[in-house]
């Protein structure tokens, strides 16, 4: 539910990030970590929030980050039909 209510009333968007990053033993070696969490574009504040906490408390340094977002429930999706059906 409270995903719900983020996404109608605080206009949240389902956000996905792919974080790639240097491999701290072996730096020339670059790894693949995504993130995935309810965010507000374009500024991206709880991403922010995570790549701040990244990059002052992991070992791994960033090399660069991918964003998509993308809103789940849009007015299209929604509409109503004229019949309605019943199984029995």
């Amino acid at each position: 539910m409270a995903d719900l209510r983020a996404q109608f009333i605080n206009n949240y968007h389902l956000t996905t990030a792919e974080i790639i990053y240097h491999l701290p033993d072996y730096p020339e070696l670059l790894q693949s970590y995504i993130w995935q969490e309810y965010d507000l574009a374009p500024r991206f504040p709880v991403l922010n929030k995570f790549l701040d906490f990244w990059s002052h408390n992991l070992d791994g340094k960033l090399h660069s980050v991918i964003v998509a977002h993308q809103r789940l429930i849009t007015p299209g999706e929604m509409r109503f039909v004229g019949q309605e059906f019943t199984l029995q």
